[in-house]
């Protein structure tokens, strides 16, 4: 009997529509719109935890549309008149609700999973970095989706009025974006870190290394089970008291998750040891989730190394960098390592061979001070400039930039600077770019007047 009522509440109710919309937004959203989910290694198909992370940035989107959908579902007793014959049947009333409810929380969870196994095949293909971590990101995720559409179902019961669904789908939409925007940023204010991150919706992916913490999802858990069990409570009640009570879970909910989510933004989203755990080929070294580059870093780290060696205190190995974290802070520059960024420009799709190399020996081996993303003024061009006639002093040619952008500009310094060094004795040569690397680890004056001799050695 209770499958066959759940068969005709999947016939009938709004359940398998809200699916898949569900279904059709978040993969319309996905391969539709260009983003940053299909961009560089943080692309939605390009990790597990990116694309668990990724649809859970969706549920900006798709939670209003569940919230919504459930809204409408609990106007069907108003809309049909059976409220009052309803609340006289001897069966109770959670009986009811529940067949209601698991049909909505089926064909959204099914509808949830989709998404993550669209991508997931993808990942898989790809020869993505494997691990189980991206479970609890996914499983809040779907509670998030059920516990928002219960949620609207018991609202709309309570409420029943036309306006209710479409009134509750836009407050979730600009409550999520909200949450969301103030998690991207990182920063205490008017809303604490502890209440955005309430919110089943998480910030876009900007690192590969980083994960969700634990007691954030938790935290989070805790909370939408308390939301869920609202929602259910206020679909099968009858009374004004048993709606009253009804909100205790939430209530309970939020006080019990609350002290677990933490305050800091910093301890929301933290480095995945898995993730960047070195793999290494000599003095080559890549990250787990890099590991197929590995092979085409090998031989021209270890060339680029033994160029390097022509200079005082050389670095001793070649590693991935994984970033800074917390964002918005310095990372730290170390002499004897030359950092690899695979996002960046010379490291990017098929560089291989003499060019890598080039690549890593750019700045004779250091990172870049002015991000590659970010200015674009006198100060960038004049850097890379610098940083190629360095990279040229070990291959003896100069070469053009690799960027498109600004490469007349960065070549119009570049030569006059390599024509000056390699007019010099080969003992300034070295002391020239031996004062280069040193201004770039520390970032301290201007490159191309350190190969000129007027900065510091």
């Amino acid at each position: 009997m209770n499958g066959r009522i759940l068969r005709i509440e999947l016939r009938r109710s709004t359940a398998p529509w809200a699916g898949l919309l569900v279904l059709l937004v978040a993969l319309a959203f996905l391969h539709l719109l260009s983003g940053p989910w299909w961009k560089g290694p943080e692309m939605w198909t390009a990790q597990w935890t990116s694309t668990a992370r990724w649809e859970r940035f969706l549920l900006a989107f798709l939670w209003p549309l569940a919230t919504g959908a459930g809204a409408v579902q609990g106007l069907r007793d108003h809309r049909s008149g059976m409220r009052e014959l309803l609340a006289t049947a001897p069966r109770p009333g959670w009986q009811r609700a529940a067949k209601t409810a698991g049909a909505s929380a089926l064909t959204l969870t099914v509808a949830y999973l989709l998404v993550f196994l669209v991508g997931a095949v993808q990942v898989i293909a790809g020869d993505g970095y494997f691990h189980l971590a991206w479970l609890p990101i996914l499983a809040v995720g779907v509670l998030g989706l059920v516990a928002g559409a219960w949620l609207g179902m018991g609202i709309g019961r309570t409420v029943p009025s036309a306006l209710t669904p479409p009134v509750l789908a836009v407050a979730s939409l600009v409550a999520m974006l909200f949450l969301v925007v103030v998690m991207d940023a990182g920063a205490e204010g008017a809303v604490p870190n502890r209440v955005a991150l309430l919110s089943p919706a998480l910030p876009e992916v900007n690192d590969v290394f980083v994960t969700v913490a634990g007691r954030v999802s938790l935290g989070q858990a805790l909370w939408l089970l308390g939301v869920a069990a609202t929602g259910f409570l206020l679909l099968a009640a009858a009374e004004r008291r048993a709606r009253l009570l009804a909100l205790l879970p939430l209530a309970l909910g939020a006080a019990v998750a609350l002290p677990i989510l933490p305050s800091d933004p910093a301890r929301a989203f933290v480095v995945d040891a898995g993730a960047t755990a070195p793999v290494c080929s000599g003095r080559v070294c890549v990250t787990e989730v890099s590991r197929a580059r590995l092979a085409t870093l090998a031989g021209p780290g270890e060339d680029a190394l033994r160029l390097l060696a022509k200079l005082p205190g050389a670095p001793g190995s070649v590693r991935e960098a994984t970033g800074a974290w917390p964002p918005r802070t310095r990372q730290s520059r170390t002499a004897d390592v030359v950092p690899v960024d695979f996002d960046a420009p010379g490291f990017r799709g098929d560089v291989a061979g003499e060019e890598l190399t080039r690549s890593l020996l750019t700045g004779a081996g250091t990172p870049p001070c002015v991000d590659e993303e970010g200015e674009y003024g006198p100060r960038y061009v004049r850097e890379r400039a610098a940083r190629n006639v360095a990279a040229a002093w070990f291959l003896g040619e100069l070469r053009p930039h690799h960027s498109a952008y600004l490469r007349d500009e960065i070549d119009a310094l570049a030569r006059p600077a390599w024509n000056a060094l390699r007019a010099l004795p080969a003992d300034e040569q070295r002391a020239r770019i031996t004062a280069l690397r040193a201004a770039a680890l520390s970032c301290d004056g201007d490159l191309l007047d350190v190969l000129a001799g007027k900065g510091a050695r």
